[in-house]
């Protein structure tokens, strides 16, 4: 199958409950590339506050999607994957928390997150020379937003102002959302998410994504750490 883009991605383990409950909450399975019934919640309108995440699945973002260089191949940038993930040790955090970040709601990790931040930047510098360069219109509606100095810097230089000392690990449960919404949804998830989280939290793959030509993100493979 060919693909408009690629990423790489922490990829929830499937068979854990608190996967297979946030994956069916976003309503659409990354490593079975199908739609999923979302669970019914009291007063909340899962459907409608999951619809712009729901694309990429539930994972939390490595390395950004990017377009694959014309020189490059697939084979050659799942091979450049397996090589970083034997480079690289699991990392292990406290937990995960149902956070709010700015108007949306996500998953973020508790505990030290510095071996986490440095499997992020690894992510992005060493394969990088797979990713085609942002095109004009991509650095201007990212620039749109309002950057930072050193976000701009990481936009032309990685293609993504939020990657290395800006990068942020969180896996995204939800759209922007109006405060009383976003108030409403974070007790429904506090409800029904927080107690399957896992305690201690812990990464031991990679996951290389392919965007689909409907705009999905579909599981290609995943590479064990082993460093």
């Amino acid at each position: 199958m060919t693909f408009t883009r690629y990423a790489i991605y922490f990829a929830p383990p499937a068979a854990a409950d608190w996967t297979q409950f946030a994956t069916s909450w976003l309503g659409w399975d990354l490593e079975a590339a199908r739609a999923c019934a979302h669970p019914r919640v009291d007063r909340v309108d899962v459907a409608a506050v999951t619809e712009a995440p729901r694309k990429y699945g539930l994972h939390a973002t490595m390395k950004p999607p990017f377009r694959l260089r014309d020189e490059q191949t697939v084979e050659a940038l799942s091979e450049a994957c397996a090589q970083l993930a034997a480079t690289q040790s699991p990392v292990t955090l406290d937990g995960l928390e149902i956070a709010r970040l700015g108007r949306f709601l996500a998953l973020r990790p508790l505990g030290d997150d510095t071996s986490l931040n440095a499997l992020g930047a690894a992510c992005v510098r060493d394969l990088d020379r797979f990713r085609a360069p942002a095109l004009q219109a991509e650095l201007d509606r990212r620039r749109a937003n309002g950057l930072s100095a050193e976000q701009d810097a990481n936009l032309l230089k990685w293609g993504y102002p939020y990657v290395m000392e800006s990068f942020r690990f969180h896996i995204t449960l939800s759209g922007k959302l109006d405060k009383p919404t976003l108030a409403t949804v974070q007790n429904a998830l506090q409800a029904q998410l927080a107690p399957l989280l896992p305690t201690p939290f812990q990464i031991s793959d990679l996951a290389l994504m392919g965007e689909a030509a409907d705009g999905r993100f579909e599981l290609i493979h995943r590479y064990a750490l082993s460093g």
